[in-house]
């Protein structure tokens, strides 16, 4: 049975499943859909095209669905998904697209931690951690498990490579590649991500084809056609590398240095 608190408002057009649990004074828009065994816990605002996948948290004064705040926003209809098992901690705003049909989309099993800002048109993967205070302008993407330190900053058409991990206070405005620790103002690359690849048990011979690859691309005075060039040539092609190479070469802003 479902388990609303009777101070909190809900359009009686939203969805929500049989066992959501809608905490006090919380506000549930018409258009919303909450999965299966999510809690709201208490003064959360849902509002707009929104769905919420099943057994989510989301905790006091989170904003999910509101309207971008992209002054090209001319009216229609936009989105905002969040998948399942994710977590939404304090005073997190996620704006809903900018454009007719545009969505924004957090994945599966992600924890968004206080004061976290994540805006039109993003996507997020699944088990992205944003530390406090991240912020994401529109039109990011931030690919599977990566890590975002507080307070860092990222920039409009960014791209976040899968496994990387991102340093507190960091100023992003071009792409990560994936599998790379990253940090400063402006953010530069520090290395391999060792020990989030370890953790997602990529292998042992492929952990040593990334760190040559990772020296060819920062190690040896090389641009970056040249580096990828290298790469092909004389590392091994694993598919964590195949795929680094892959990023690389259709970045648009170019890469972290």
């Amino acid at each position: 049975m479902r388990n609303i608190h009777p101070s909190a408002v809900i359009d009686p057009n939203a969805e929500l499943a049989e066992d959501v649990e809608i905490g006090p004074f919380s506000i549930i828009g018409p258009h919303v859909k909450i999965g299966a065994g999510t809690r709201v816990v208490a003064s959360v605002f849902l509002d707009g095209w929104t769905t919420i996948g099943g057994g989510c948290v989301i905790y006091p004064f989170a904003s999910i669905g509101s309207q971008t705040q992209d002054l090209k926003f001319k009216g229609g209809r936009t989105f905002v998904e969040i998948g399942d098992r994710t977590t939404i901690r304090e005073y997190v705003t996620v704006n809903s697209g900018t454009e007719e049909g545009d969505k924004t989309i957090v994945g599966s099993n992600c924890l968004i931690m206080a004061y976290s800002h994540v805006a039109h048109t993003c996507r997020l993967g699944d088990s992205v951690i944003m530390a406090n205070g991240g912020t994401l302008a529109g039109h990011v993407i931030v690919e599977d498990s990566v890590v975002l330190g507080g307070l860092c900053g990222v920039h409009q058409f960014v791209r976040i490579g899968r496994m990387s991990i991102i340093g507190g206070c960091s100023k992003l405005t071009q792409d990560v590649p994936p599998f790379m620790m990253v940090d400063g103002n402006p953010a530069q690359v520090r290395g391999i991500n060792a020990v989030g690849l370890k953790r997602r048990n990529v292998s042992s011979e492929s952990q040593l084809a990334l760190k040559r690859a990772y020296k060819f691309l920062y190690r040896q005075n090389l641009s970056t056609s040249q580096a990828l060039d290298k790469i092909r040539a004389e590392v091994e092609m694993t598919p964590e590398v195949q795929y680094l190479a892959a990023f690389v070469e259709a970045s648009e802003r170019g890469i972290v240095k």
